[in-house]
């Protein structure tokens, strides 16, 4: 078993005795049998699934302050915190899969399209909310930083609600509308949605159960980790249009779906009104830009297919994106961004019980030109 896998392995057997602490105080609630199982099994098919980095990223982060292995006590109380997260995460699906009509999610079917599941699951979402208080509660209640624990969970689960609320309105799947659609407004939608819990909150975390004096140190944290956040969605929504569904392990659907997609925005802005040259392929002619531009309005978020079972439209949004050099586009974004995120890592000052830059190091590591 390689070092990665035994790291998730031990970290899915803290969810094991997480999951029995939930069920055993829902029996203790006096719950009949029927909720009791219910709760276990929407806590086993919505919870340990993904790629578990966020709750992963709290341990790593919290070693990495210490400078070394965590004992016992402390891996499980990093690794409780960790599975909070992956809690709110699966709040956040179940919620979201819902709001899209969404199919599938990580492989098998949204719980609401399970048998007998169906609107129960929006009770089944905020039970999953519920269980992280509960468990915030139980193992840290006696601990200084217990209030700002809560804090931080609920400004962060506050901030991604923002930031959904803004995608919904944006890009609604059922009806298209490129003039609401630019890259600031991608911007604010992946900050909120995406950053503040996916890479602040972990590190927030570690922080404050390390004795990270905070919310000195916080401001350090976000300048590095929301622009990191922003980069892996910008590098999300780009390997959707161009990783393969063999290397990527599921098949893009951004263009089908009418997201406000890093992709489509920059499309729309190398096509807009304004512009008379193309920097990424500077033979297309500003006659050539206004043909795709119309292009990307007649086909972008269309589902039709052909008898063939292809999406024509999507094909065609495909070819465009191509011919504009989004490829290209995005090298020089990566390149640009890193170049920020290298420069504000390296100005860290390591220092004894504080944040290091092995922490915005390794969360850079991960996904610095990730292919999947």
């Amino acid at each position: 078993m390689s070092d990665k896998a035994a790291r998730r392995a031990k970290f899915e057997q803290a969810f094991e005795k997480i999951r029995d602490e939930l069920i055993e105080h829902v029996k203790g609630e006096g719950m009949p049998d029927e909720a009791v199982e219910w709760y276990k099994n929407n806590l086993d098919y919505n919870v340990p699934g993904g790629k578990l980095n966020r709750g992963m990223s709290v341990v790593d982060t919290a070693e990495i302050i210490k400078g070394s292995t965590l004992t016992e006590t402390e891996y499980f109380r990093a690794a409780l915190l960790g599975w909070c997260i992956e809690l709110l995460q699966a709040f956040f699906l179940v919620a979201d899969d819902m709001m899209d009509a969404s199919i599938t999610r990580r492989g098998q079917p949204c719980w609401y399209r399970l048998p007998k599941i169906g609107m129960v699951a929006i009770n089944d979402a905020c039970m999953l909310e519920g269980a992280i208080y509960h468990l915030l509660k139980k193992h840290f209640r006696k601990e200084s930083y217990y209030a700002d624990l809560l804090d931080i969970f609920h400004d962060t689960a506050y901030k991604t609600e923002f930031g959904q609320l803004v995608d919904l309105i944006t890009a609604p799947e059922d009806h298209v509308d490129l003039s609401k659609f630019s890259l600031e407004r991608h911007r604010l939608i992946v900050i909120y949605k995406t950053a503040f819990y996916s890479f602040y909150l972990p590190v927030a975390c570690a922080m404050l159960m390390s004795g990270v004096p905070y919310p000195e140190d916080a401001p350090l944290a976000l300048s590095i980790l929301i622009p990191l956040g922003e980069y892996f969605q910008v590098q999300d929504d780009f390997l959707d249009f161009s990783a393969t569904p063999e290397v990527l392990g599921k098949i893009g659907t951004d263009i089908v779906d009418n997201k406000c997609s890093w992709v489509v925005n920059t499309a729309l802005l190398l096509t807009s009104p304004a512009q008379t040259a193309n920097p990424f392929n500077p033979a297309t002619t500003p006659e050539r830009l206004r043909e795709i531009r119309k292009v990307l309005e007649e086909n972008y978020g269309r589902k039709e297919r052909d008898a063939k079972g292809v999406n024509r439209a999507e094909e065609r949004v495909k070819e465009v994106y191509e011919e504009l050099g989004v490829r290209r586009a995005y090298e020089k974004y990566e390149e640009r961004v890193v170049g920020v995120l290298r420069e504000r890592i390296a100005a860290v000052e390591d220092r004894e019980g504080g944040l290091k830059k092995e922490v915005f190091t390794s969360f850079l590591g991960k996904i610095y030109k990730r292919s999947k």
